[in-house]
């Protein structure tokens, strides 16, 4: 009976320190983005499973529900579950700072895909599209469709949000410098929201005795709430640029409604966030640089074929 026990025992005791290392042949890491009520955010989301996947880890969903207090929340949630590592595209890079810090200082590899929080010290890496770039490309768009100028409203996005500083900052560069010919004659934050987009939209053409020429957006909702009340108003010839390069956009694109989209490649930007933290993880490896940047591309009808998105187009 003893030597029953003692057999017994022993395999409890072999079966524990094994869980472990098979634990860590399966790293657990937290996924995170702003809210998945947002298309971007659901093709992020698919892309970092889908690498975690690929690379062996196993993953807790963190869905922000456009709530910083609730991706905080995930945060903590996910450190106290022991995780090896956080990859995250954060909601708000101020509101954000602590948890991320507190998830550095507890020596969880954080990655940050898309937005950065550059105020927190010790972030194992940052991979997204160069916004300023991009909010560029939509200027110099502009300035190629309107040569001899033009009035445009700016509809902003999220207050906080790096991507929303950051084209907006990209736009500016490009229109502050192109002279008096082309005007910002509305200038408002629609808060990346499609509804927002639309009603926003709605109020400054009520407001205006002629509408602006163009209408740019810093994400594609937006862009595609303008256009309802474009159409609502029964308007033709506003040119529309929107940002993010979704399947819908797209679309509007092919069909005539919408000019164009700017495509940050979120798939290649996730996919790679991922990659980062798991060379971290397995082996130790650091990037070779902290911040890498990917180049946004404007999409019009000539070239829808360069979208990352483009086989999701109904």
């Amino acid at each position: 009976m003893r030597i029953t026990r003692r057999i017994a025992t022993a395999g409890l005791m072999a079966m524990a320190l094994a869980a472990p290392a098979f634990a860590d042949d399966k790293p657990l890491i937290l996924v995170s983005v702003p809210g998945m009520n947002f298309p971007f955010f659901v093709h992020m989301m698919k892309a970092f499973e889908a690498e975690a996947a690929k690379q062996g880890l196993t993953t807790i969903e963190g869905d922000g529900q456009n709530s910083a207090p609730k991706q905080t929340a995930d945060v903590e949630a996910a450190l106290t579950k022991g995780v090896k590592g956080i990859v995250i595209s954060p909601i708000d890079v101020n509101a954000m700072a602590p948890a991320l810090q507190e998830a550095v200082d507890a020596k969880v590899p954080v990655v940050t895909v898309d937005r950065r929080v550059p105020s927190v010290t010790g972030i194992l890496g940052h991979v997204g599209a160069d916004n300023v770039k991009g909010g560029e490309a939509q200027g110099n768009l502009i300035l190629k469709l309107f040569p001899d100028g033009a009035t445009i409203a700016n509809l902003q996005g999220q207050p906080g949000a790096s991507p929303a500083i950051d084209r907006n900052k990209g736009l500016h560069n490009v229109l502050d410098k192109a002279g008096d010919k082309y005007k910002i004659v509305f200038e408002q934050t629609a808060l990346f929201q499609r509804d927002k987009g639309l009603s926003v939209t709605e109020a400054m053409l009520a407001g205006m005795a002629t509408p602006p020429q163009v209408i740019v957006a810093a994400n594609d909702d937006m862009a595609l709430g303008a256009i309802e009340a474009v159409k609502g108003r029964n308007l033709k010839g506003l040119a529309i640029i929107g940002f993010d390069a979704l399947p819908e956009a797209l679309a509007k694109v092919r069909d005539g409604e919408m000019t164009a989209t700017i495509e940050q490649f979120p798939g290649k930007q996730s996919a790679w966030g991922v990659q980062i933290a798991t060379d971290y993880i397995k082996s130790g490896k650091k990037p070779d640089q902290q911040i890498n940047l990917i180049t946004p591309a404007a999409i019009t009808k000539d070239n829808l074929k360069d979208a990352e998105r483009l086989d999701e187009v109904k």
